[in-house]
């Protein structure tokens, strides 16, 4: 979409694709290709941008390299053609990335910035992942994860921020990177990249992101979420209202439509980072309180006879427990049935498999799909005792829990994938 604002022609190809980035592309008439045939070299590009998913022995990425096409990764693309000259803020960590760069655009937007974009997902507010203006202003999601298979560097390297969030560091991606030392590493990279006139706001509960300041910063660092800087306090959780406070000081209310101290924290990095691009305090809770969110992220999908289906993207054992507990703190004592599909790289290695009945232990039912896993879903989700099942066929997990559930019910959708259209069979299925 960037590159298409930018005036070039775009196409581009890939495998299962679904909505919303999907329909996304198609409306901005973005023309996609299923599969990855070498045939699609006859389109004849001026450059391939070769995605991070892409792996040797890919048909089509074969091809390229043996006819010696020119071919580039997306963020270094990003870096050479978009990024260049742009007061760049990067917002990076294991969680809540996305919510916090939707909700980062959306401040310095409603304070009249027209900011540019890219999100790792929809934003409500803009229906866009990523938009090109031409605004100094770049507020991008900086993801660790590996540029591509010709760069084995983290993408945010690419990105080259003035202002950077660190919201949190814990160990992911078991796919590609050995242990938290090897992200925290990449991480201490990025710091190398800053420069002394930017601003690091890094989240101070957090013992990793200190171990990665320690070992060397040459930028100024602004806290959150600690006994030092920038806090949040909430009163009624099921209000979504919160004080904010810098230094013992209060400095105004807001509220926000997503639940959770996770989310708050979420706020404070993104306030802390629209007030170094000259937004004050006041502007930002204000547009904090008009926020609606990101699609996939507790996003409401519908209801019927009485039971709110959500669609969410928790994927790691910390992030389901965070959701849970936001949706908890909003729906009181009403029943959450919590409905998982363990489906990143990392949960199909096993990784995180005993971080997982902790992380479901406040649902009140717990389902799990787990179709060609490599681990036994069943003996690790043990711990959950009755309260957890196990299901292979996914029409057979729709029906049990349209089954159980009744008026008042949360069934919380929980995938990183499109988990096969769960989302409206079961609302067709509670509806019947």
């Amino acid at each position: 979409m960037l590159a298409r604002s930018a005036g070039h022609r775009v196409s581009g190809c890939d495998a299962n694709v679904y909505p919303p980035m999907s329909t996304q592309l198609e409306e901005q008439g973005i023309v996609l290709t299923e599969g990855y045939d070498a045939s699609q070299i006859d389109l004849k590009p001026d450059l391939f941008v070769v995605g991070n998913a892409i792996s040797r022995g890919n048909p089509l990425l074969e091809e390229i390299l043996v006819r010696d096409l020119p071919y580039t990764s997306g963020p270094q693309w990003l870096a050479e053609h978009v990024l260049r000259g742009k007061w760049v803020l990067g917002v990076a960590g294991t969680h809540g990335k996305t919510t916090t760069t939707a909700l980062l655009a959306w401040i310095l937007e409603d304070a009249g910035l027209n900011p540019s974009f890219l999100v790792g997902g929809v934003p409500q507010d803009f229906g866009l992942s990523a938009r090109l203006t031409d605004s100094p202003f770049f507020v991008i999601e900086a993801d660790e994860y590996d540029t591509a298979f010709c760069d084995k560097r983290s993408k945010f390297l690419h990105y080259r921020p003035r202002t950077v969030i660190l919201n949190n560091l814990e160990f992911d991606h078991a796919d590609i990177f050995a242990d938290l030392a090897a992200i925290e590493t990449q991480f201490h990279h990025l710091i190398r990249t800053l420069p002394n006139n930017g601003l690091i706001i890094a989240n101070a509960g957090e013992e990793a992101l200190k171990r990665v300041l320690a070992r060397g910063c040459w930028t100024p660092v602004t806290w959150f979420n600690g006994a030092e800087g920038w806090q949040a306090v909430a009163d009624d959780e099921s209000k979504g209202e919160f004080d904010v406070g810098y230094a013992g000081e209060n400095m105004g209310r807001t509220c926000l439509s997503l639940p959770g101290a996770h989310n708050r924290a979420n706020a404070l990095a993104a306030l802390a980072a629209a007030r170094h691009v000259g937004v004050t305090t006041e502007a930002a809770l204000s547009a904090m309180a008009r926020f609606q969110g990101v699609k996939r992220r507790l996003e409401v999908r519908g209801t019927a006879s009485g039971v709110t289906v959500y669609d969410d993207f928790a994927h790691h054992p910390t992030a389901i427990a965070v959701t849970i507990a936001g949706l908890r703190g909003r729906v009181g004592k009403q029943r959450i049935i919590a409905v998982l599909e363990p489906r990143s790289n990392t949960m199909k290695l096993g990784s995180m498999k005993a971080q997982l009945p902790a992380s479901l232990a406040d649902a009140d039912a717990v389902f799990c799909f787990a179709r060609q896993l490599g681990w036994d879903a069943a003996a690790a989700l043990a711990p959950l005792g009755e309260k957890a099942q196990v299901f292979e066929d996914l029409d057979a997990l729709v029906s049990v829990v349209a089954a159980i559930a009744y008026p008042g019910d949360h069934v919380l959708v929980m995938s990183n994938g499109g988990f096969g259209g769960i989302h409206g069979k079961l609302l067709a299925k509670l509806a019947g």
